[in-house]
């Protein structure tokens, strides 16, 4: 048994329109959210300063937000991954870093401080100008990634390699 409907012209034209309107509305946001992310990218990536990372590593900006708390601060965030054996050479950040550890395990070691290892679910703390003398996945095999969020004046560097 089959059921066939069929439309007047006058009743089938409402929803040939919307139609229409929502295929045109797709294709706007299809050629509009690339150039869109790539001007959000376009703004947060040099904050990020990127290509200080090491081995196998790549620096992703989730978001960044002026404070309107704290006149000239901004919060910025980005996820780092660290293929297996990967490092970031020594720096320092301008401003304080949390760091979150989401996958493996990350070495860290600040200057005057032991080497230290944290696991997914750990965090560490880097005080504003202190030198990040070893940031490394802790495994030659697995990968591993953390969130870190900066709280830097306005339109600083957020990294810099220690010479």
């Amino acid at each position: 048994m089959s059921a066939t409907f069929q439309l007047s012209p006058s009743e089938g034209r409402p929803l040939y329109l919307a139609v229409i309107a929502g295929l045109a509305c797709a294709f706007v946001i299809g050629k509009t959210l690339p150039s869109t992310m790539d001007a959000v990218s376009a703004i947060i990536e040099p904050l990020c300063a990127n290509s200080v990372t090491g081995s196998q590593d790549v620096v992703e900006p989730i978001s960044s937000h002026a404070l309107p708390n704290v006149a000239g601060k901004r919060v910025t965030i980005v996820r780092v991954f660290y293929g297996p054996g990967g490092f970031t050479p020594a720096h320092q950040h301008a401003g304080s870093v949390t760091a979150y550890v989401t996958k493996g395990e990350i070495r860290s070691q600040l200057a005057g401080g032991p080497v230290e290892t944290f696991g997914v679910g750990q965090s560490f703390f880097e005080p504003p100008g202190s030198t990040h003398l070893v940031s490394a996945n802790a495994s030659m095999t697995e990968p591993a990634e953390l969130i870190a969020v900066f709280v830097a004046d306005e339109g600083a560097q957020l990294t810099t390699l220690v010479k």
